[in-house]
């Protein structure tokens, strides 16, 4: 009887233990959620995000403006490190039919979201890049990049 005790106290704390292990686990891969608006002054209201490596992110965008979709829309695109933000804008300025993201330009992103039109949000999950440093990202509906709509992912 006192060796079944010992056994089940044991067998008791391990347990305790794995789940204590097993939770820590899941809150640390719970998603960071950031919810920014863009605004009708070609903003994002939240132009600075940080970010553990490989942290698992979802961006909600609410698309601020009164305005009709076919002149103020929004998306957000996350860029790699490598790619030059001025030419995922241009490049991708005539693809409306794919809410402005260049298909020769998909290798230049990590994620993005669709268009938002006025009063709709918008939304991606992905996880950070695993190496740490700063990632752009951008609206890519036509001029908004060129009028300042960016932003910076620091993964550290």
């Amino acid at each position: 009887m006192k060796t079944l005790k010992l056994i089940s106290k044991g067998a008791l704390e391990i347990l305790t233990v794995f789940l204590l292990f097993i939770s820590a686990g899941a809150f640390a891969q719970s998603a960071k959620i950031i919810e920014m608006k863009g605004t009708d002054q070609l903003r994002f209201s939240i132009e600075n995000i940080e970010a553990a490596p490989g942290q698992k992110i979802t961006v909600k965008l609410t698309n601020d403006s009164k305005f009709p979709a076919a002149a103020m829309s929004h998306n957000f695109v996350l860029l790699k490190q490598s790619a030059d933000a001025k030419a995922v804008d241009e490049a991708s300025v005539t693809h409306r039919e794919n809410d402005y993201i260049a298909p020769e330009m998909k290798d230049k992103i990590i994620a993005h979201t669709g268009l938002a039109a006025g009063g709709q949000t918008v939304q991606v999950t992905f996880n950070a890049p695993k190496k740490p440093g700063k990632y752009t990202y951008i609206c890519t509906f036509p001029g908004h990049y060129n009028a300042g709509m960016k932003g910076t992912l620091t993964v550290k």
